[in-house]
């Protein structure tokens, strides 16, 4: 264990502890354990549910107040300094180094100087924390690293800002290899400073509000930032809490998900251990990113068990909160095939909605062919969760917002309706199509050319047709390559038969795509990504 600050006789700070470290601590007298450190940063940082268990077994309280350092707010310190009010001494506060702990005491510690106890209204904002830019980026993923480079190679003097409070970038379509062994987690991440275009500044930050009438956004740490133009590109939001359990139990008790990084690895692990037993894959209602994840994961579970001559002694059941296998019907009869194949018994309209993972149980909600709905009790082995997924809350909020909570584009142009100097694309725009990095490698050429011609006054000259690409993996070394567009028209790159699990489709997704996305994409080469034109 890393060694103890003593800041007073109430409260002490220490960096990165383990599950492990925790008899110790209570053993020095320590009441209460708070973890400022979001989880992921790093590949084999401990999960703080696994420290709160261990928290709680020794007798203490565990309090998650997860910040990052160049982005703590007010409302942080306001929340640590209650903490510290309410929960009993001596605390003891951690993060990966303990200066995020220390910064949110000090700066508690301050307002208490100053007479201030409780929360505090938005102070008024110095001049420095006034920010201004011409295109501001709200994201930082793939759409909008690569939209900077594109826009930047297309007119290099551009002032660009990314509003962004990740420091860790994920390459996400690998995970579900990861989650069976063919990939390696760690070539999955990258820092965010190392991806940021040269010349666009990243403002480390969240944001609170957008305020299109008066084209500027608001940070969650107060500062404002006004714009001539807007991308709103935030991705979507997990939902992991929007299952009864999960959050208690997911990364343990054979409960895992191919959705997070740091899950990926257990999914493999778990994978490789079953011999026998009961296999269920979960999939919620669309829209998600990427919706034959959902599917990929038990095809290629069930390959890996095929091959090591175990499948026979697994029941695999696929959980579907929708009425259809796949929502281009084209693909559905060589899926079907591969379900045959795998003896998978398919659930169609049956949502998870619980979970005790202890207990290896599982409640779905179940609607029938007339429309009644019952809940119904499984037991499980193992556990493949794909989470409900939203918008962001700051998105669902504002009056970019459509009725659903999606920031509302012209499915077509990706412009704003009712604010036109505001563009969207990615998980986070309402436009029909298929969440995933192929949809947005196209996405980016029809924003940055639709924004430069608004800027210039001219009509906006190309159309989005709604291009969105899926490589099912429905076997170790085999993928079919599902390429469409709005309405399910089939968009294939190549002149093949895209209905056909190929070896060269899997080569492709396994070793020149990653390579693609990290050294053309996010630099703004958009080979094979020309849309329509007018």
């Amino acid at each position: 264990m890393q060694t103890l600050t003593k800041v007073d006789d109430k409260f002490s700070i220490c960096g990165q502890i383990m599950p492990a470290d925790l008899a110790g601590i209570a053993a020095r007298g320590f009441r209460t354990v708070i973890c400022n450190r979001p989880d992921g940063e790093v590949v084999d940082q401990p999960r703080y549910l696994e420290i709160e268990s261990a928290a709680r077994v020794c007798g203490m309280r565990f309090a998650y107040l997860p910040v990052v350092a160049e982005t703590i707010s007010d409302a942080d310190v306001t929340a640590f300094s209650n903490l510290l009010n309410t929960l009993p001494s001596p605390v003891l506060a951690f993060c990966r180094s303990g200066k995020r702990s220390s910064t949110l005491y000090n700066r508690g510690r301050a307002r208490q100087f100053d007479g201030l106890h409780q929360a505090l209204p938005m102070p008024a904002v110095p001049a420095n924390d006034m920010l201004n830019t011409d295109v501001l980026i709200v994201g930082g993923g793939a759409a909008t690293i690569g939209l900077a480079a594109s826009l930047l190679q297309r007119q290099a003097n551009l002032k660009i800002s990314i509003v962004e409070p990740s420091e860790q970038h994920f390459y996400q379509p690998a995970w579900t290899l990861v989650g069976v062994g063919e990939f390696d987690i760690k070539k999955t991440v990258r820092p965010t400073v190392e991806l940021i275009p040269s010349g666009v500044e990243w403002i480390r930050g969240t944001v609170e509000s957008f305020e299109p009438d008066q084209q500027r956004v608001i940070l969650t740490d107060g500062r404002h930032i006004s714009y001539h133009n807007l991308i709103v590109a935030p991705g979507l939001k997990l939902n992991w809490d929007g299952i009864e359990g999960l959050s208690a139990t997911i990364g343990k008790n054979g409960v895992t998900s191919n959705y997070r990084f740091d899950l990926a690895p257990y999914t493999w692990s778990l994978v490789r251990e079953l011999r026998q037993g009961t296999a269920i894959f979960t999939q919620p209602a669309m829209p998600i990113k990427c919706a034959g994840a959902p599917q990929k994961a038990m095809y290629l579970s069930c390959s890996y068990w095929e091959k090591k001559g175990v499948l026979g002694k697994i029941n695999v059941e696929f959980d579907n909160a929708g009425g259809v296998l796949f929502g281009v019907s084209t693909f559905v009869p060589p899926l079907m095939a591969y379900v045959k194949r795998y003896g998978a018994n398919l659930q169609f309209n049956s949502t998870l909605v619980a979970v005790d993972g202890p207990a290896r149980k599982a409640w779905f909600s179940v609607k029938n062919a007339a429309g009644d709905v019952s809940r119904v009790e499984k037991s499980f082995d193992f556990l493949h969760v794909v989470p409900p997924q939203v918008p962001h809350d700051f998105v669902k909020r504002s009056s970019l917002a459509n009725a659903d909570g999606w920031v509302e584009v012209d499915q077509k142009t990706l412009q704003h309706p009712r604010y036109p100097n505001v563009f969207s694309l990615g998980d986070a725009c309402s436009a029909p199509n298929a969440k995933t990095a192929a949809a947005v490698r196209k996405q980016i050429v029809v924003v940055a050319e639709n924004l430069l011609a608004f800027r210039a006054g001219t009509t906006l000259p190309t159309e989005y047709d709604g291009y969105g690409s899926c490589p099912l993996t429905v076997e170790i070394g085999k993928i079919i390559l599902a390429e469409f567009g709005y309405g399910g028209k089939l968009l294939p790159t190549f002149p093949i038969d895209p209905t056909i699990a190929r070896r060269s489709a899997w080569i492709l997704k396994k070793n020149m795509l990653p390579a693609i996305y990290w050294g053309a994409m996010l630099k703004g080469r958009e080979w094979l990504a020309r849309p329509a034109k007018h």
